[in-house]
């Protein structure tokens, strides 16, 4: 047998490698989707008359979202991914962080989770406080460039 019935019992192992490979299974059908949709989208814009600026800029906006939505996809397939490599390793399911057992009901609901819940938040809280030191720092640049 693999790594992966050392840590945990089989059925659980299974279970689990089900709801990830259905997950990605899931979102990988949902990103094939939204390209062959912006392609035929595309194709179609191109046969069409000259749009007007606003008809551009919203068609540009919404190429944008489009292309944001399949970019969050696929980092969670991504992310996915990783889980099943951690899942055959016999990882899967303890937090990078503590080395706690990430809870069930939360690899349920984020089957891709890496930190247990408090260790999220902190990473989390610490995430946020880079990102406000960062605008702060930018705004201050801006600020003494603009004075200068």
């Amino acid at each position: 047998m693999n790594t992966h019935t050392l840590g945990m019992a089989d059925d659980r192992y299974q279970e689990l490698r089900r709801i990830l490979e259905e997950r990605r299974d899931e979102i990988a059908g949902e990103v094939q989707h939204k390209i062959r949709s912006v392609r035929t989208e595309g194709a179609q814009t191109t046969n069409h008359r000259a749009a007007d600026a606003t008809e551009t800029s919203e068609a540009d906006i919404q190429d944008d979202i489009e292309f944001a939505l399949i970019q969050m996809k696929a980092e969670t397939l991504s992310k996915i991914g990783a889980a099943l490599t951690r899942l055959e390793e016999g990882t899967y399911g303890y937090c990078y962080e503590c080395g706690d057992e990430i809870a069930e009901r939360r690899l349920r609901a984020l089957p891709f989770a890496a930190r247990c819940k408090d260790c999220e938040e902190v990473c989390e809280t610490e995430r946020n406080r880079e990102r406000v030191l960062e605008s702060r720092s930018k705004a201050v640049a801006l600020f003494s460039t603009a004075s200068s």
